[in-house]
């Protein structure tokens, strides 16, 4: 009986993956190494980030998540890492590159929980005319230093730095009320309250 080349050839396979050397691994007993490239879980840089949003902006599937703690007075940066999909938006586009992959790669869970969520929180900052936060101090921090001598041109911005620097006294958040004529120029204000005093002050609107 003459056995068909083919037959041969799968035989030939059969043997050699039976006595060849193992392709499995011994995960979860023993994990290898992964690329140092591995786009893992993510982790926050505490010092760098300034709870701007941009990764919230840019998440395709909405696993970040920037949110305004009244209560505490504090802007909160979150990760829902079970909604994740590790695409690395987030780390590209993120200004001060406060976000980065990890090589770990186990994200298995047998059910959901509050270790899932990673978060990290910046102080608010408060407008002095409508008293509404509208950004976090550190956010304004970072804008004022990259701008260099230009910050002289927004008062919010070089307010909060002579106040970072003790130059000048912290911002009171304000109540709504009408502010005397040409007060408003020099006060934090959040961008709505500066264009409405803007129009107002510089052009009678």
């Amino acid at each position: 009986m003459r056995i068909p080349l083919p037959k041969l050839r799968e035989l030939a396979e059969a043997l050699r993956a039976v006595f060849g050397r193992r392709f499995t691994t011994r995960f979860p007993k023993a994990v290898d190494s992964v690329d140092p490239n591995f786009r893992g879980m993510l982790e926050f840089i505490d010092e760098k980030c300034m709870c701007c949003g941009a990764c919230s902006q840019v998440c395709p599937t909405n696993a970040r998540e920037l949110v305004v703690d009244r209560d505490k007075g504090m802007m909160r940066s979150i990760h829902h890492a079970e909604r994740c999909i590790y695409c690395g938006q987030c780390v590209l586009y993120c200004p001060t590159k406060a976000l980065k992959h990890t090589t770990d790669f186990d994200a298995s869970r047998t059910e959901r929980s509050a270790d899932w969520e990673t978060s990290v929180e910046k102080e608010l900052a408060y407008c002095e005319s409508c008293g509404e936060p509208f950004a976090a101090r550190q956010q304004l921090l970072h804008i004022a230093h990259r701008v260099g001598d230009l910050v002289s041109s927004n008062p919010t911005l070089f307010l909060t730095l002579y106040e970072d620097q003790g130059l000048a006294l912290p911002a009171q958040p304000g109540r709504g009320e009408e502010m005397p004529y040409r007060s408003g120029l020099m006060r934090v204000l959040c961008p709505e309250c500066r264009r409405k005093v803007y129009l107002h002050e510089e052009w009678g609107y």
